[in-house]
């Protein structure tokens, strides 16, 4: 559903998920309207029931849906699945780097040239 804030008129939407749990709330609740809140400016949109229950006509069966999937367990194969640990990135150990750098050679001091000036 895609909507514009009436305060500072940013376009977002809201998603069907959302919408979703947001018509299924105001029905426990027997509320007329959900407030949207606006990604840019925070402030709270009412958007009515009608409005919400016209852009998701059959919002009971998808509620039943969700609470199906939700109610049913895992397959044993989704269970045992375990993401794949990456291997840490190899990081030279302190001494090999201290082993690698060299010390600095010791800079001798700049003679100092002087001139001598001829005296007439």
């Amino acid at each position: 559903m895609n909507l514009r804030c009436i305060y500072c008129q940013t376009p977002f939407t809201l998603s069907r998920p959302e919408m979703l749990s947001a018509i299924v709330t105001m029905n426990e609740k027997h509320q007329s309207h959900y407030d949207a809140h606006c990604p840019r400016c925070r402030r709270a949109n009412s958007i009515s029931r009608q409005r919400m229950e016209l852009f998701f006509p059959n919002w009971q069966e998808a509620a039943k849906q969700l609470a199906a999937a939700e109610t049913q367990p895992l397959p044993k194969a989704a269970k045992e699945k375990k993401p794949a640990a990456k291997p840490a990135a190899k990081k030279p150990a302190a001494a090999k780097v201290a082993a690698d750098k060299k010390p600095a050679a010791a800079k001798k001091p700049a003679e100092k040239k002087t001139t001598t000036t001829k005296k007439k």
